[in-house]
């Protein structure tokens, strides 16, 4: 996904984002330990390359592709010891991080990957690491507004300014580890995460534009 920002901070210039609640999550009866279900597809798509291998974008452009991105992500259950769950979120790292595309922040549907895992740069933390969530939803959205100009990797050569994001949401998510967690996330950051859980829930910045 692509956003436009004039600060990390304070501002909006231009930078790069990579970006029913059905759950596929199941109990594998013979070890009792949980398991994400992926269709061959997705199995296809990420085995691929290796774990350090960057993923083909998504694009709008594209018409299976476009209908893909709009549709709604499954949940996960974290378990880091699950290979699959484990390739998704290195590849989506290397996708986000690619001399291509150069995101802060990027969601796996935009790689074909219909589950509810992200990946954000967090502006509002020493060293802007880049960090995963699985599960992420917004439990609340401050009255406060930001105007903010975005794009998206999925979405060739548009740009835009949107004005109705949250300045500050409150955050629930699970780690991979299976911890979870609340949290309060302001200013471009909370932008990020509000651009990337919306490709969790099949929706895209342009959907926004007409909104005051």
């Amino acid at each position: 996904m692509r956003l436009v920002y004039l600060s990390a901070i304070i501002f909006c210039t231009l930078i790069t984002l990579s970006c029913s609640r059905t759950t596929t999550a199941t109990l594998d009866q013979t070890s009792g330990v949980g398991s994400t279900v992926y269709s061959a597809q997705q199995k296809s798509l990420l085995l691929s390359g290796s774990e350090t291998d960057p993923m083909r974008l998504f694009l709008t452009t594209n018409k299976s592709d476009s209908i893909l991105l709009r549709q709604r992500a499954a949940e996960v259950i974290p378990n880091p010891d699950d290979p699959l769950l484990n390739a998704c979120i290195n590849r989506l790292l290397a996708t986000v991080q690619d001399s291509m595309s150069l995101g802060v922040g990027i969601a796996a549907p935009q790689v074909g990957i219909l589950k509810r895992i992200i990946w954000v740069q967090r502006f509002d933390k020493e060293g802007f690491p880049f960090e995963v969530y699985l599960n992420p939803v917004i439990k609340q959205y401050t009255k406060k507004k930001q105007n903010c100009m975005e794009g998206c990797l999925s979405i060739p050569d548009k740009q835009a300014e949107t004005k109705v994001r949250a300045y500050a949401i409150l955050l629930e998510y699970d780690t991979r580890e299976g911890q979870h967690i609340t949290e309060m996330v302001e200013d471009f950051t909370a932008v990020i995460f509000q651009h990337e859980i919306d490709h969790l829930d099949g929706k895209l910045f342009i959907d926004l534009l007409e909104e005051k």
